[in-house]
This record gives C-alpha cells, sequence and structure tokens, in this order.
C-alpha cells in the first residue's frame, strides 16, 4: 500500500491560470501544471532557493522538491515547444495563512502582507 501523498504548502497562488499560444487557431489540449508544481518552479526558478530551501518552505523531502520540479519542467516544455495551453489547477497543496513562523527565506506573499500592514500596539 503505497503512503498517503503529504500536502504541500504554497505561499503565493497565482492570478494567471491560463497560458494560451499567440496562435490558438488549433485547438490543442491544455496541459496542466498542478499547483505545488507552480510554486516548485516560483521558489527554484524565480526565487533562486535551493532545493533544499524549497523543501523546507514547501514542508516536503528534497527528493519531493527534485521529483515536483522535473515533471513542472517538462510540461512547461511540451507546451512551450508543442504550443499547447497550459492550466494550472489541482494537486496536493495547502495554502499558507502567513502566519506561521515555518514561512523562512522570506518567500510567503501573504507574511509580506502581513508585515507591510501590521499595525503596531
Amino acid at each position: 500500500m503505497p503512503r498517503p501523498v503529504k500536502c504541500r504548502k504554497v505561499c503565493h497562488f497565482t492570478n494567471v491560470l491560463e497560458f494560451l499560444p499567440a496562435d490558438d487557431t488549433e485547438k490543442k489540449m491544455p496541459i496542466v501544471l498542478t499547483v505545488d508544481e507552480y510554486e516548485t518552479i516560483r521558489l527554484l526558478d524565480k526565487k533562486g532557493y535551493s532545493q533544499e530551501q524549497c523543501a523546507e518552505s514547501m514542508q516536503i523531502a528534497r527528493t519531493t522538491v527534485q521529483r515536483i520540479y522535473e515533471i513542472a519542467r517538462k510540461k512547461i516544455a511540451d507546451a512551450l515547444i508543442d504550443g499547447h495551453p497550459l492550466k494550472i489547477e489541482g494537486g496536493d497543496f495547502i495554502i499558507c495563512d502567513g502566519k506561521s513562523s515555518d514561512c523562512s527565506f522570506g518567500g510567503c506573499y501573504k507574511q509580506e502582507i502581513y508585515q507591510k500592514y501590521a499595525v503596531e500596539k
């Protein structure tokens, strides 16, 4: 019996959920990038985290990050090279509430908002 999938912590949910090729005359099946795959790409490629830092931020193992990252990169490459639409949806994830001290490396969008608008008592 396989182990149950552990939810991955996501600190930033994208506003753009679908990317379409400019020449969308040929309707191709969309490629679905899960939210946890999106978060892995965001942390590793955009934020420049190491796989260890990404794993700590998402509260999963480094080997899981590596596997998710490989799958996500292949999906993005397929969408770009073959001209498929790319949708971001689904996956095993929880959205960070921004209040936990586990939000390390300054990558938590909600924690940045809380700090920006914090009212001193």
